[in-house]
């Protein structure tokens, strides 16, 4: 009976093709807004998180606002890796310098630091050497610079021992990093870097202090990342007055967690808005349903006059709405898929169609199906054979 009932589902629909095809594209547009949308909140979501796993799960980043006439020093900074939760730091002190490199110049983004650095925050040589504890001490006028610096300042990667000029001072290149291949660099283009010895950064700039207001620190592991953080605030704590407003942690879980937590919401709101879409394909399901329903009123009268029953013609239109919204959702995720296949080759990001979200307008669409083909076919289903037979049309 249910496949009888399928055949002459399929064959009302393709008897008024273009009229099906309108009565679906309620149901596409709502699908490929929900697939499309959501997929999208979540592949940037994967994007962004793989790259903040990527620096680890024990970094802490802290920030000094208020002093309180001790400034944070160089020495103070390095003999925190003394204590036993705390296995690495390292200052950051950046400012815009002009880059030159024959004839070439550009604006070029320092950072000075020490050699713990590269080890906070996962980064990778792809020749070369990382800045080491001798060049701070000796204040040593070398650079490890990132890939587009090499590429775009002095003309190719392979630029080890080659001499660049920061704000006119010489700086001998002992190190070059590995490509940025992270989506957001991708998206938004990488700036030129060099990464110095923290002691020589305070030479190429007037305008930077010897006070440090951003510094890294990382605990063994991920497993103590809360001990490592508790003693980072209890020695800002005794050296800053027990003001807890001198200074903040940012632990890079409550990142994560927060990231999660926002994307959550905005997945949520996302999909309740396609929902709507959904919707409102359902009430022209319902429309043509029940337009189909006045047309066929001889067809129905038929039937049970040579012995249908009520279920039997219910069951023929509630099959009819169901196959129309479940073959607009079925297009509506093809299309999705091709959508998001092209926003990926352009914006260089990969996005997929994500399984949960499909199965979710699948079942949302056959939900939308019965909803809105229920009262349609229960309306055909209580016509009476005699009136069903007199109908003219």
């Amino acid at each position: 009976m249910v496949g009888q009932s399928m055949k002459m589902a399929l064959k009302a629909i393709l008897a008024n093709k273009m009229r099906s095809f309108l009565t679906m594209l309620g149901i596409i547009i709502g699908v490929v807004a929900l697939v499309v949308l959501v997929s999208l909140v979540n592949g940037a979501t994967t994007s962004v998180t793989d790259e903040i796993n990527d620096l680890g799960s024990n970094l802490l980043t802290v920030s000094v606002s208020d002093n309180k006439g001790r400034p944070m020093k160089l020495e103070d900074v390095t003999a925190w890796m003394e204590e036993e939760a705390i296995a690495l730091t390292a200052p950051l002190n950046q400012v815009n310098a002009t880059g030159k490199y024959g004839m070439e110049d550009d604006s070029v983004q320092v950072c000075g630091t020490t050699a713990s650095y590269a080890a906070i925050q996962k980064l990778e040589l792809a020749r070369g050497r990382w800045l080491k504890t001798t060049d701070v001490e000796n204040v040593n006028y070398v650079a490890v610079v990132n890939s587009t610096l090499a590429e775009d300042l002095v003309g190719y990667t392979d630029c080890v021992g080659e001499i660049i000029s920061l704000n006119g001072m010489r700086f001998t290149i002992v190190g070059v990093l590995k490509e940025e291949e992270s989506a957001m660099a991708a998206v938004m283009g990488e700036q030129m870097t060099a990464y110095i010895p923290y002691t020589a950064a305070l030479r190429v700039s007037d305008g930077l202090s010897s006070e440090i207001t951003t510094f890294y620190a990382a605990s063994a592991d991920g497993n103590s990342m809360d001990a490592a953080e508790a003693r980072v605030k209890e020695l800002l704590m005794e050296r800053f007055d027990e003001d807890e407003d001198a200074f903040t942690v940012i632990n890079q879980s409550e990142i994560m967690d927060a990231l999660g937590s926002v994307t959550a919401t905005l997945s949520l709101l996302l999909g309740g808005i396609a929902a709507i879409s959904l919707l409102v394909g359902g009430i022209g399901i319902m429309n043509i349903m029940l337009v189909s329903v006045t047309e066929r009123t001889r067809e129905i009268g038929i039937r049970k006059a040579i012995g249908a029953g009520r279920g039997v013609i219910m069951l023929q239109f509630l099959i009819e709405a169901l196959t129309i919204s479940l073959i607009g959702c079925l297009i509506g995720i093809l299309l999705s898929w091709g959508i998001l296949a092209v926003i990926s080759a352009v914006g260089g990001v990969a996005f997929g169609v994500n399984g949960t979200v499909a199965l979710v307008s699948i079942a949302f669409s056959l939900g939308i199906g019965v909803i809105f083909g229920l009262y349609p076919a229960n309306k055909a289903a209580k016509k009476a054979p005699i009136e069903a037979l007199r109908y003219e049309g």
